[in-house]
């Protein structure tokens, strides 16, 4: 097989949320010929809002190549919406469990079979104050790595203002009308991992290859540069940590020590750093 048929529960889906963001949002989609017409490939996307999913499947639907997201186990229940997700074939994930692996056995058979998976490789929506895309956990670079099948990096931009990632108040923010911005980019090179055992080191090397592709294409979205560095989710949470583990053990009002922080906030790490997940 060398691409995954639309099918009825892809086009149903499409039929009901097609019109919603046609009438609510503009569009400014980029790059939609770097999408493979046909065999298995990967789509790397980074996310910065809930909407994200439903933006990039719009855009990936009208090249006539149907994604398969990687999505937490909980939108399969009963209902329409679990029928819809089972439907559409898109991939549960057990977090937390040795069911996750399962996630990247049935993604590798999916991409062998001729078809899309979109991976969100932070994991969860961005933490960096600023949006840009965060450190990558390692799912979509084994997955890689092991067919060999093309990785294609992807920016979104402009669905945080609709729907605000994090925001303390649940609103969405439909006026004035946004406009949702998706760019594509050309397949990242990771040739140099290929034939390797795909050790802790070479997962990261991978998967920082995947992130500083997406984050140029982000930055030709956004119009402006990249940090440098990438936000690193977990080195502010230890610092947090112990920051709080040194004012509970203070003495005398002295005053704890505080993370160093570069000029955006929060601590960022090289893109060459970094633990693998």
């Amino acid at each position: 097989m060398s691409r995954r048929k639309i099918g009825f529960w892809y086009r149903l889906a499409a039929a009901i949320v097609k019109p919603v963001l046609l009438l609510l949002f503009r569009r400014d989609w980029r790059g939609m010929e770097n999408i493979p017409a046909e065999g298995g490939f990967i789509v790397a996307v980074n996310h910065n809002s809930y909407l994200d999913p439903l933006a990039y499947a719009h855009f990936q639907y009208n090249t006539g190549r149907v994604p398969r997201f990687l999505a937490k186990v909980s939108l399969f229940g009963r209902g329409f919406v679990g029928t819809v997700m089972r439907g559409t074939g898109q991939i549960p994930v057990y977090r937390e469990s040795a069911d996750a692996v399962g996630a990247f056995r049935a993604a590798v058979d999916a991409i062998n079979k001729g078809e899309c998976v979109a991976f969100y490789p932070e994991g969860t929506l961005t933490r960096d104050p600023e949006l840009w895309p965060m450190e990558g956990k390692t799912g979509a670079a084994r997955v890689a790595l092991l067919t060999k099948a093309p990785v294609i990096p992807v920016a979104q931009w402009g669905a945080h203002e609709v729907v605000p990632p994090y925001a303390k108040r649940k609103r969405v923010r439909l006026f004035p009308r946004r406009t949702l911005r998706v760019r594509a980019g050309k397949p990242v090179d990771l040739s140099r991992f290929h034939d390797r055992e795909p050790t802790a080191e070479v997962l990261r090397g991978a998967t920082d290859a995947i992130m500083d592709a997406i984050t140029g294409e982000l930055a030709e979205l956004r119009g402006e540069p990249a940090p440098a560095e990438r936000y690193d989710h977990r080195r502010v949470v230890a610092e947090e940590r112990r920051n709080r583990r040194t004012r509970g053990t203070g003495r005398g009002g002295a005053t704890a020590p505080q993370p160093d922080r570069d000029a955006s906030g929060p601590p960022r790490t090289k893109a060459t750093e970094g633990e693998s997940a």
